[in-house]
């Protein structure tokens, strides 16, 4: 399964695809989601409602994002792979961070939720056949395609990851 192409990707989404080391988009996934699980289970509980700036989200906003942008990104990859030619809108992760609630859920629920969606996402991925990795659409007004975001969703959390380490621990 090689890596995408990205002359088939948004610009906005390379960075994200750069920081995924395997080439391979099942071993990436499947590896990312434990080490991913203990970096979370590891934040001390104190750290978690933590905003490094003022307007910034705390590590719980930072993880419904996450959440929920695997959802979106996911239903992409699935439309993709169904040859669905409608467009799909974008999100504004901003808006969806402000009215989340985050700071009101119980952080081992989060992570559960995380395992959940994340599993769900494994499972579809790995049903996709190398037509429907190639498969492509419109999301947010420009052309992608399923394979590469898979690999945009691995390079998202690594991302936060990254994010979270440098500015909030």
């Amino acid at each position: 399964m090689p890596r995408p192409d990205l002359t088939r990707v948004p610009d906005f989404y390379h960075n994200y695809i750069k920081q995924v080391e395997e080439n391979d988009l099942m071993e990436a996934l499947t590896k990312q989601t434990p080490s991913f699980i203990q970096f979370l289970k590891d934040i001390p509980a104190d750290k978690r409602d933590y905003r490094y700036a003022e307007g910034k989200w705390t590590i719980k906003e930072a993880l419904q994002h996450i959440i929920d942008a695997e959802r979106i990104f996911a239903y992409r990859g699935l439309c993709f792979a169904r040859k669905d030619t409608t467009p799909l809108p974008s999100f504004d992760e901003n808006s969806y961070a402000a009215n989340s609630k985050a700071d009101k859920r119980n952080w081992e629920e989060l992570v559960e939720e995380f395992k959940a969606v994340r599993k769900s996402t494994e499972i579809m991925f790995g049903s996709f056949d190398e037509e429907q990795l190639e498969s492509a659409g419109t999301a947010s007004g420009k052309s992608n395609y399923s394979r590469a975001i898979g690999f945009i969703l691995v390079g998202h959390v690594n991302h936060h990851v990254k994010v979270i380490r440098e500015r909030y621990m």
